[in-house]
């Protein structure tokens, strides 16, 4: 299909412009440069009240930008659409696009929390109906979203239609496209008696990331000295879970132990520098409670890591067995913490003898694979 010329004005919508959030409305913004944007984003900060009080907030302080002529709107799925469209009538006559990154119904419960909340359910699911097309940046997000659906709708004190959730079992699947890199050329591997393995864990400094699995690693790797040395970076808040402290200890007495160069810890401000980071190390980890795409994971992989992922949660989508690890859903578990080091203890062994490493494939989520698939949905919709 030929991709439409078209000069589109595009409304796009982000409720709580977390990083995923905002990597995917920079990428879709730079895939088409010839449609004229407006964006309007809040902080992702103060969860409960930005999912339910975004309409409220846009309406009252940009209603003369959400009232301007546009051809079509893109919104996050924590944008309170049905709300907003009550508030802003000319709203309801645009087609719309929901995008979901993530859902509600999975997202690991903190240590504080008992149950989930409904409201962050619930609105996602208000909007969904009020969409024109609704896409998902993976299958495991989809899946889940509606078998969660379909268990709240089970709970409730009345009975709705189960036909409310046809439009999100019709609903597509396009990820969040990758930054293109350009691979450097990688040198023949030679045999190194005792290579140090290089392993990154690059996510967010939260309890949905595992840091209680990453701390029994970095405990291990200390207690047996292997030839390890592990990278702990990633964005941070203001408060980050007490592991981090305790893991940095360990890997500080474990350099000293080995006599190696310590790995880097904490956020890294330079993306020029992060990014010669990723091209440096041999493995990508991760420790996930929960994942939708996994999106850190997949730009190591493109700069040529090895991914060490959960045989869970999204991973199976687009990495090989010989790269997932045996993974309970019980962070604190030994076996997972096992899992990954037999993995990297034979990787290990692997550079020693000059072998190279597994390495992934992500064509599909190219952004030359990509842009025609977003084109044809935006198409479809401006079209009616």
């Amino acid at each position: 299909m030929k991709e439409p010329l078209t000069n589109y004005r595009i409304l796009l919508l982000s409720a709580y412009d977390a990083m995923s959030h905002k990597i995917w409305r920079g990428r879709l913004v730079e895939l088409f440069p010839e449609h004229t944007w407006t964006q309007l984003v809040l902080p992702p900060r103060h969860f409960n009240w930005r999912i339910r009080g975004n309409s409220l907030q846009w309406a009252l302080n940009e209603k003369d930008r959400l009232n301007q002529d546009y051809d079509l709107l893109i919104a996050t799925s924590m944008v309170d659409l049905a709300s907003l469209r009550g508030f802003i009538p000319r709203i309801a006559k645009l087609p719309t696009l929901l995008y979901f990154h993530e859902n509600q119904f999975v997202y690991p419960l903190g240590e504080s929390q008992r149950s989930h909340n409904v409201e962050p359910q619930l609105v996602p699911l208000y909007s969904a109906l009020c969409a024109d097309a609704i896409a998902f940046n993976s299958d495991y997000n989809r899946s889940t979203f509606l078998h969660g659906a379909k268990q709240l709708l089970k709970r409730l004190p009345d009975q709705l239609s189960p036909e409310l959730l046809e439009k999100i079992e019709k609903s597509e699947v396009i990820p969040v496209p990758l930054e293109e890199f350009q691979l450097q050329a990688t040198a023949p591997t030679t045999k190194n008696p005792n290579p140090i393995l290089d392993v990154v864990w690059n996510h967010r400094w939260e309890y949905d990331k595992g840091p209680k699995l990453l701390l029994q690693l970095a405990e291990t790797i200390l207690a047996q000295q292997l030839p390890i040395r592990l990278h702990v970076v990633g964005q941070q808040f203001r408060s980050f879970p007490t592991e981090f402290d305790k893991i940095a200890t360990y890997l500080e007495q474990h350099a000293a132990d080995l006599a190696i160069d310590q790995g880097s810890f904490g956020f890294i401000e330079n993306r020029e520098s992060y990014i010669d980071l990723l091209r440096r190390c041999d493995v990508v980890l991760s420790t996930a409670l929960h994942d939708f795409q996994g999106l850190a994971i997949q730009e190591a992989c493109s700069l040529g890591c090895t991914p060490l992922v959960p045989d869970a949660l999204v991973y199976p989508e687009y990495i090989d067995a010989e790269c997932l690890y045996p993974f309970n859903g019980n962070n604190e578990d030994k076996v997972n913490c096992a899992g990954i080091l037999q993995r990297l203890e034979n990787w290990q062994r692997m550079l020693a003898k000059g072998n190279a490493l597994p390495r992934v494939l992500l064509d599909n989520f190219s952004q030359k694979v990509l842009r025609p698939k977003y084109a044809q949905l935006l198409e479809r919709l401006v079209q009616g």
